[in-house]
């Protein structure tokens, strides 16, 4: 009876594991999608502002951590500056495009 109980969890173990390296080959890891409207430069500000922070945590000092903070501060306005713009376009862009369409008559 122990045999059967320690064969059986071995068995779905040895299952369980090929099946989630079958679906990892299939399916692929999860992968983090940004949104369609961020701009590529927004994503390399984003990139830049991530290192920024973390030299802020690998800092040493207190002045190279002050350092550190000022450019983090100043990286992290530029990136919120930058996604504002993109979502501003993402938005007006078809507004504009329906009211041209609008003025022409050329509803579709």
């Amino acid at each position: 009876m122990k045999e059967e109980e320690t064969t059986m969890g071995d068995n779905w173990k040895g299952i369980k594991e090929a099946l989630t390296s079958t679906c990892q080959e299939v399916l692929g890891l999860k992968k983090y999608r940004h949104k369609e409207w961020i701009s590529t430069e927004t994503l390399d500000k984003i990139k830049e502002r991530k290192n920024k922070k973390a030299a802020i945590n690998s800092s040493r000092t207190r002045a190279e951590e002050v350092q550190a903070q000022a450019e983090y501060i100043e990286a992290n306005k530029q990136v919120k500056k930058s996604i504002r713009a993109d979502k501003k376009k993402f938005v007006e862009e078809p507004a504009t495009t329906a009211a041209k369409a609008a003025r022409e008559g050329n509803m579709k």
